[in-house]
């Protein structure tokens, strides 16, 4: 993906110089992913690359302080984020709180970005374990769906070129960030457009 320089210019003005640990101000890209199979490689790297490039990306471990409640800080990252990052992953399904961020952010109407880290989208399947509601799991399945059926990238950690699938990831989501801002600025302007006219 291409990018302007001066589009990518603006973002980075708006980044800190430092890598943003604990951090209330909202968040461009949410990092969606199950710590037991990917915190210490494919979260923990995107969250300090982003930030290498001055976005504000939130990653649980890296955003959040002991005695921070979960589902108040986490529930409002999401609503403040600007894009999802979903890392899908062999375990993915089984967590809770994954699939509670996953439709949390397309409840939200917020650009999902997945990127199926050695699990394949046909395998990822919303399974009745006995602790959520039928109307948890249909919520689960239905966020699960949508996200498989919006395009992404796949990576295999064991055979991926890492510098290359940071790369794309990168541009993934400066092109969403990007036109998120545009979409932003097109409403501010279609209102001004609007109170004008009156």
């Amino acid at each position: 993906m291409q990018r302007s320089p001066a589009l990518v210019r603006k973002i980075l003005r708006q980044g800190s110089n430092q890598i943003q640990t604990v951090n209330s101000s909202p968040c461009d890209v949410f990092i969606n992913h199950r710590g037991i199979d990917t915190k210490r490689t494919v979260a923990g790297l995107l969250f300090y690359h982003f930030s290498r490039l001055r976005l504000h990306p939130f990653l649980d471990s890296k955003n959040m302080k002991p005695g921070d409640k979960l589902f108040d800080e986490i529930d409002e990252a999401i609503r403040k984020c600007k894009v999802g990052l979903a890392v899908f992953s062999p375990q993915y399904c089984e967590s809770y709180f994954c699939l509670h961020e996953l439709a949390l952010l397309m409840e939200s109407k917020k650009r999902v970005i997945p990127v199926f880290c050695n699990v394949k989208p046909s395998q990822l399947r919303v399974r009745d374990n006995g602790t959520c509601s039928p109307v948890e799991l249909q919520r689960f399945s239905w966020a699960l769906e949508e996200a498989k059926y919006t395009v992404g990238l796949t990576f295999d950690s064991s055979k991926g070129d890492w510098s290359e699938f940071l790369r794309d990831a990168s541009d993934a989501v400066m092109q969403n960030l990007l036109e998120v801002e545009g979409e932003g600025a097109y409403k501010i302007d279609r209102k001004y457009d609007f109170q004008d006219q009156c």
